[in-house]
């Protein structure tokens, strides 16, 4: 086995960043190009047990996450309306929505752990390292954001059929 290229911190950081970032970015583009989120089957999307999602949601801090995205991305009204505009189809397209990104998410997440741990094997572990922590941060989170909005979706649903009855 030949010796793995070293690379500086800075290096580690960019080739971490940047793989994360392009393997993302692909994803995303097929997301907005095709409904991705109808490979996966709806009972995937499904949430059995909300308990353990709203503990995973708490032990992992991703509230602080949500608020990261609010403050400097979806603090917008115009950004947030894309998803959710407050009617009843508005429902409908924010479910669609979070599936959308989670599967986006989910695939580029997988993508980059295979990926990752090729490079681990072949000498990189800073790479592996940084490039998994990044990949937590920029699609586990997600995913589990994701997961529970659509929580609150069924929530709201059923509150909805409650009123029609």
């Amino acid at each position: 086995m030949t010796n793995p290229i070293q690379f500086s911190w800075l290096g580690v950081f960019a080739v971490s960043f940047a793989l994360n970032l392009f393997i993302t970015g692909v994803y995303a583009l097929l997301g907005f190009a095709f409904r991705t989120n109808r490979i996966l089957p709806n009972s995937y999307y499904k949430i059995k047990n909300s308990e353990n999602l709203a503990l995973i949601y708490q032990v992992l801090g991703v509230e602080y996450f949500k608020l990261l995205l609010l403050k400097f991305f979806w603090g917008k009204e115009k950004n947030r309306k894309k998803y959710f505009n407050g009617t009843k189809t508005g429902i409908e397209n924010f479910d669609t929505q979070t599936r959308q990104s989670e599967f986006g998410h989910l695939a580029a997440f997988i993508t980059i752990e295979i990926l990752t741990f090729y490079l681990l094997i072949k000498g990189y572990a800073l790479i592996f390292l940084l490039t998994t922590v990044i990949n937590v941060i920029g699609n586990l989170y997600p995913i589990i954001l994701q997961r529970s909005h659509r929580v609150q979706i069924e929530r709201l649903r059923l509150v909805l059929e409650k009123r029609r009855r």
